[in-house]
């Protein structure tokens, strides 16, 4: 070899090796702008349907910490698609502590040190707008916003956090990045230190705050003495994957939404059914339509294509526990230099607006950020 193919070679493998680590891809996948319109009706219908005040009352297994009554919505709410063959949208899940907005922000602007400026005036105006839906005033601003998670120097998405801070502090907004033990609880509500926290932007994949760790939190969250977002209200209404399955029983929808609204939604959702309900014998048999997820997982832990699934894996899955949900294939997008890669498609979303386009690109059963060459990608609109 010679050099200069030695060092151009030692330099693309140093770039994926960067990419692999960073969860940035350099490459970049089209999106049209057709299905970019059903994945936005997709999200305005289920925002209509998380505001029927009757939709709730249909779901009787709701935790406690999802009951709460309020009256703001969730920041940073993510909804990842799926694009079939025949160019059909599919949503495969919703998140509510949707992480990756900066790595997606960083495939455009690699050196950037902060959020583009109308992206950033759109962040802060979704959080400074939960506080004041919270307190029920136009007028006010958060003093302390607290972002927690659970050992937050050790998460791979700190640096995130400390962009988010930076944008908070830089519009005069003292923030802090806080395991949930820092926090102590008076009957005014939530302290860091000395400070009373206004605002809790939530990182924790505790949802439905359960957790001995989080229940200070929750605590104060059921009397309504933090504004706390994204919050278990929203997780339990639209995020938590037995939604899925209620949304996919027949004609769920039917005294919630419009006509023409159920049906955006039933040709989007892929069927989704809980385990437990089918024969395992049947349902090993027929395993290769199907992806298993387990019904309070994230970030795609413990999910498993059937085609891939071994005996001994299906057996081990507890019924009562696992989703099994039609397996809608992702799309593939085929590199300049030949490369292939899964995609899907992830929209930040604040209430019905959307605040941001990003892409994921992995290869592998399931999506991931450890893909030499893939991760967050840029999207071209066409």
């Amino acid at each position: 070899m010679l050099k200069k193919d030695f060092i151009s070679s030692w330099g693309t493998m140093c770039r994926i090796m960067e990419n692999q680590q960073s969860g940035i891809s350099l490459y970049s996948v089209n999106l049209s702008r057709n299905a970019l319109k059903q994945m936005i009706a997709v999200v305005r219908c289920l925002q209509t349907l998380y505001e029927n005040r009757r939709y709730s009352a249909l779901l009787p297994e709701l935790q406690d910490t999802a009951r709460v009554n309020i009256r703001h919505y969730s920041v940073l709410m993510g909804y990842d698609f799926h694009i079939t063959e025949e160019q059909q949208v599919k949503l495969i899940e919703v998140n509510t502590n949707s992480g990756g907005l900066w790595l997606a922000c960083r495939c455009y602007e690699s050196n950037a040190q902060q959020f583009p400026e109308k992206l950033a005036n759109k962040l802060l105006h979704t959080f400074i707008n939960e506080y004041r839906l919270f307190c029920k005033s136009q007028k006010v601003r958060p003093q302390l916003i607290a972002i927690v998670d659970q050992q937050p120097l050790t998460q791979f998405l700190y640096p995130e956090m400390q962009i988010f801070a930076k944008l908070f502090q830089q519009a005069g907004i003292d923030t802090v990045i806080i395991d949930p033990s820092e926090i102590n609880a008076k009957e005014t509500g939530l302290y860091y230190q000395d400070q009373r926290i206004d605002l809790i932007y939530n990182r924790h994949c505790d949802f439905y705050l359960q957790s001995p760790e989080m229940r200070v939190i929750a605590d104060a969250w059921k009397n309504q003495l933090v504004c706390l977002t994204p919050n278990p209200r929203i997780y339990g209404l639209l995020a938590d994957k037995q939604r899925m399955a209620d949304w996919s029983q027949p004609g769920f929808f039917k005294e919630l939404l419009s006509s023409k609204q159920a049906s955006c939604l039933q040709q989007a959702i892929p069927y989704t059914k809980s385990f437990h309900t089918y024969s395992k014998d049947e349902l090993w048999s027929e395993r290769k339509k199907w992806v298993f997820k387990p019904a309070n997982g994230y970030a795609s832990r413990g999910v498993y294509v059937g085609e891939k699934l071994t005996k001994n894996k299906f057996n081990s899955l507890d019924p009562q526990a696992t989703l099994v949900q039609q397996r809608i294939k992702p799309s593939v997008t085929v590199m300049p230099d030949g490369e292939r890669f899964k995609t899907d498609f992830r929209l930040f979303v604040y209430r019905d607006k959307v605040t941001f386009v990003s892409a994921r690109i992995y290869q592998g059963q399931v999506t991931n950020l450890r893909t030499p060459g893939g991760g967050f990608s840029k999207v071209r609109i066409s």
